[in-house]
């Protein structure tokens, strides 16, 4: 192997004195090289645009809710501190507004601060007199259902023992007879049977009655009059029927019949009567009892204070009354138009007494010393950029030689055709101008891509491609050309290159052979 290598470099040397004699001999005169030297140092790769000063920020801004203005602070020029009061709307309406809701919130906060104290003794002691009342109230509802039914029983025992029974035969056995014949059969039939009916109801009735005092239930007695007053109300209107059907004859006087007809009519208005009675003596003792249920209730919900469901109930009513303040006072402040920055106002669109819309703009307000850079670069040589990149910035206004230091801060993902040619928007963030640089301005802008601190580099020209291989050719002792493969790392703004690995620093590099 070694042979090898001892074997190529005489090789290469009689190649670079045969390339050598054959120049001589044909140039007559040795050949000239245009050299360059490698050499350590820094490199930077560059990407140089031109832009204008923005300011960093500037904001349009507008009332939330349209108005009347009442009133303007700024005019174009001055200067705003964040917070400032720009503009006001007329509020009037809105003032009332509040003023009413908060005091809802005392109305609800005072129900509230009721409800967590509880009753009064003057409120316990008034609701135990009703209470009272409602019972009293109750037991003289009762004893008149009592008198009542007991008086339902009379006027039907009445109507039918003694008005009904006169012209009957056995009326109180089980084979009741009319004394009369009826052309009607089917009548006479009803009558019969329903006076039998009729009779054992009256007795049962009587002896139920008997057991009604003032600490039963009514409900049951109610029911049983009910249903006998049905059955006596059936009998007499079946018994009014046959008797407004007899004629005078032998047997039966004109005047005869017109008395059990006064008689049955008579006895079919107390029935009727009987049946109000009863219905109207159950309706005030059901209401009574009621009264009395919801007295009871009443005294015990005071003395064992507001549910823990009532609290949560108006303490919704309180937090809801609270809600509507909050509310209206933040439609008060949307009548006032703030500076939301520092800055300067260089647009104002609106007078006193003017009606602005909502979310129209009315001011502008850019910041005063705050500012960025703005350009576009091509698309060829925005992948080399990144976030965070330094530049270096000249302004136009100040020369060439007055320096400003900038940083990437972004870049926008859309592009922008500029004559024919994609760019997109880069955005740098002037470190120390001092407050010298102004809006608009134009700016001259070296963007630091890369950077390699003490590295090798050659001009960039002395690269050829061979075979796919970067190739330089090295001036070596006596004249000797040598081409060496190199590895290039980092390709620098001014035309050099970064050589890592093939040739050292110091070495001649043969940049042209003329």
């Amino acid at each position: 192997m070694k042979r090898y290598w001892i074997y190529m470099a005489i090789f290469a040397a009689t190649l670079a004195l045969v390339i050598g004699g054959f120049l001589y001999f044909r140039t007559g005169s040795a050949p000239q090289y245009d050299l360059a030297v490698a050499k350590r140092g820094d490199i930077l790769q560059e990407v140089s645009v031109t832009g204008s000063i923005k300011p960093n920020r500037s904001v349009d801004l507008a009332f939330e809710q349209g108005g009347r203005v009442s009133a303007i602070k700024v005019a174009i020029g001055d200067r705003a501190r964040a917070g400032d009061i720009l503009a006001v709307l007329y509020s009037n309406d809105i003032s009332a507004q509040l003023s009413e809701a908060e005091a809802e919130v005392k109305v609800e906060q005072a129900k509230l601060d009721e409800l967590l104290r509880g009753a009064r003794p003057e409120e316990l002691k008034l609701q135990e007199i009703k209470t009272n009342n409602s019972a009293i109230s109750l037991g003289e509802a009762k004893k008149n259902l009592r008198d009542n039914l007991h008086d339902a029983y009379t006027k039907s025992d009445d109507a039918v023992r003694n008005r009904v029974d006169q012209f009957m035969s056995n009326p109180r056995s089980n084979n009741p007879q009319l004394n009369f014949s009826l052309a009607d059969a089917q009548l006479e039939n009803d009558i019969e049977w329903q006076r039998g009916v009729v009779e054992s109801a009256l007795n049962s009735w009587s002896i139920s009655l008997d057991k009604l005092v003032a600490e039963s239930d009514p409900e049951i007695y109610v029911n049983e009059a009910k249903q006998n007053l049905d059955k006596v109300k059936l009998l007499l209107d079946r018994t009014a029927l046959a008797v407004n059907s007899l004629t005078a004859s032998a047997n039966f006087s004109q005047t005869k019949i017109d008395g059990w007809r006064s008689d049955v009519s008579t006895g079919r208005t107390n029935a009727n009567t009987a049946i109000n009675n009863v219905s109207t003596a159950e309706d005030k003792w059901r209401t009574a009892e009621s009264a009395k249920a919801v007295a009871d209730q009443e005294l015990a919900l005071l003395k064992a204070g507001a549910t823990e469901e009532k609290l949560r109930a108006q303490r919704a009513l309180f937090d809801r009354a609270e809600a509507a303040v909050r509310n209206i006072r933040v439609a008060l402040g949307k009548t006032v138009l703030y500076s939301p920055i520092d800055g300067v106002v260089t647009e104002r669109q609106v007078e006193v007494g003017e009606m602005v819309a909502s979310n129209s703009a009315v001011f502008k307000i850019i910041s005063e010393s705050d500012f960025v850079l703005e350009a576009n670069v091509p698309e060829v040589d925005i992948a080399k950029i990144k976030i965070g990149n330094a530049a270096v910035v000249t302004l136009d206004a100040y020369g060439s030689e007055e320096l400003f230091n900038a940083t990437v801060v972004k870049m926008d993902p859309g592009e922008l055709v500029i004559d024919g040619v994609p760019t997109y928007k880069v955005t740098l963030n002037l470190v120390d101008s001092n407050g010298r640089a102004k809006p608009g301005m134009s700016a001259n802008i070296d963007i630091i891509t890369a950077r390699k601190e003490q590295t090798t580099s050659i001009p960039y020209r002395a690269l050829i491609i061979k075979n796919g291989d970067k190739i330089v050719r090295v001036l070596r002792e006596g004249g000797v050309i040598e081409e060496v493969t190199v590895e290039i790392g980092l390709r620098g703004s001014d035309g050099s290159v970064e050589i890592i690995r093939g040739i050292k620093e110091g070495d001649s590099i043969v940049v042209f052979i003329k």
